[in-house]
């Protein structure tokens, strides 16, 4: 093989890697998109205030957590379920800690099971609308608000889920420039000191 058919070659083999990077670095934020998009995945709702209506008959809620390979943190939901009248607002706790030596950011995606209640799953608010960043040997307690939407017993397919389970797993993110920033200066400067 000539010179120039390895060159070519080798071209080839880094922009295939190159290109294989780009989309496992934009597989997240893309799946979250299509989520929210379709409602495919069980994505859930938004809301600012809680429920104006709050039925008499209730719903279990299941709470999950995983990682990401290579997600460095240790991560799990503080309970395993609860049981509250649908409308009714709820808070449930996640905790997450950082065993490693350097700062660790991340995002959590979710979704809920079964798909077809995820359009009446409303968060009011939660951790996992922003990127957290946890420092060597943080622990973190982080919660979130919800709701069942009461429209949940109309829906020809929703209204027969007896409990919903919310899943969340975590994925490492870069850190925010600040912070990435200060990781180099500190860095350079441990060099420079030794």
């Amino acid at each position: 093989m000539s010179v120039s058919g390895i060159r070519k070659t080798a071209t080839k083999a880094a922009g295939v890697v190159l290109f294989m990077g780009a989309m496992a670095w934009a597989a997240v934020p893309a799946y979250n998109f299509f989520c929210k998009v379709t409602g495919y995945g069980g994505t859930t709702n938004a809301a600012e205030t809680g429920s104006d209506v709050v039925l008499d008959k209730t719903i279990k809620i299941r709470f999950d957590a995983s990682l990401e390979r290579d997600m460095p943190w240790v991560f799990e939901p503080m309970q395993k379920d609860m049981v509250l009248k649908i409308g009714e607002t709820g808070l449930a706790f996640y905790e997450a800690y950082n065993p490693t030596d350097r700062p660790v950011a991340g995002t959590a995606s979710y979704n809920v099971a079964p798909y077809s209640a995820g359009a009446f799953f409303t968060k009011i608010d939660c951790f996992c609308f922003e990127e957290q960043v946890l420092q060597p040997g943080e622990r973190l307690t982080m919660p979130v608000t919800f709701y069942v939407d009461p429209e949940i017993v109309d829906d020809d397919e929703a209204k027969f889920a007896k409990a919903i389970t919310l899943s969340y797993t975590f994925h490492e993110t870069p850190l925010p420039e600040d912070m990435a920033a200060l990781e180099t200066g500190n860095g350079a400067a441990d060099v420079e000191a030794n």
